[in-house]
């Protein structure tokens, strides 16, 4: 996911313009220390005193210059509005957030806001689209039709919200193809370098990145 996000920063933006970057539950800062260490102004977002805890470890032992670069605001992912001025953000980034949120409409309202003109939103969700083909391949026939019943984000729906406030959709990738069962990195099978060019391919070529267990999603505020 990392290189499709460095693929929409890099087709968004001129080469070499350092920007701002807001990571709305930032977790333990691996994404916003990429992004740091490529010389983007990075605040992240986080409620999770264990997680910043990691964070401010991670960050710590980055040389100087990156770390300044580098500033985490405890809150929760829905009051961007309290820290923030609408506006002041050229990347905003929620990644794996929305299915711990009671109301995520309204928290993708609230960072849509916090993007500049032209700025670049990046969704990581669950695939509401997914669940009904993990429990058939499972032979859980029940949960499969249970999954049909959901209203869980999918690709429609999201593309809806997304054009609704004012980010429409400019790109989407599926994550996770074919691994999303497996919990255990370690216990993936097979060439790894192989696994990683095959779930990348298949991220971005129908139908398989539609079954994916995660979606990645990029709108551009306009």
């Amino acid at each position: 996911m990392a290189r499709q996000l460095e693929e929409q920063i890099v087709g968004r933006f001129p080469v070499g313009r350092r920007l701002r970057v807001l990571d709305v539950g930032m977790g333990r800062g691996a994404q916003a220390l990429r992004l740091a260490r490529a010389g983007h102004q990075v605040t992240g977002v986080e409620q999770d005193a264990t997680l910043i805890a990691s964070a401010r470890e991670a960050f710590a032992e980055e040389p100087e210059g990156i770390r300044e670069r580098l500033r985490i605001v405890e809150g929760q992912a829905g009051d961007t509005g309290v820290h923030f001025v609408p506006g002041s953000f050229d990347v905003v980034l929620c990644h794996g957030v929305l299915m711990d949120v009671e109301e995520p409409d309204a928290l993708l309202a609230g960072v849509a806001r916090m993007l500049a003109h032209g700025g670049l939103l990046s969704l990581l969700v669950r695939n509401g689209d997914a669940p009904a083909m993990r429990a058939g391949l499972c032979g859980d026939w029940g949960a499969a039709l249970e999954a049909f019943c959901t209203s869980a984000y999918g690709l429609k729906r999201l593309t809806a919200t997304l054009a609704g406030i004012g980010a429409p959709l400019r790109a989407w990738y599926g994550v996770r193809v074919f691994t999303d069962a497996v919990g255990d990195e370690s216990a993936v099978p097979g060439d790894l370098d192989a696994l990683l060019s095959v779930e990348d391919r298949a991220g971005r070529t129908d139908p398989y990145r539609g079954v994916a267990g995660l979606l990645h999603l990029c709108g551009v505020r306009g």
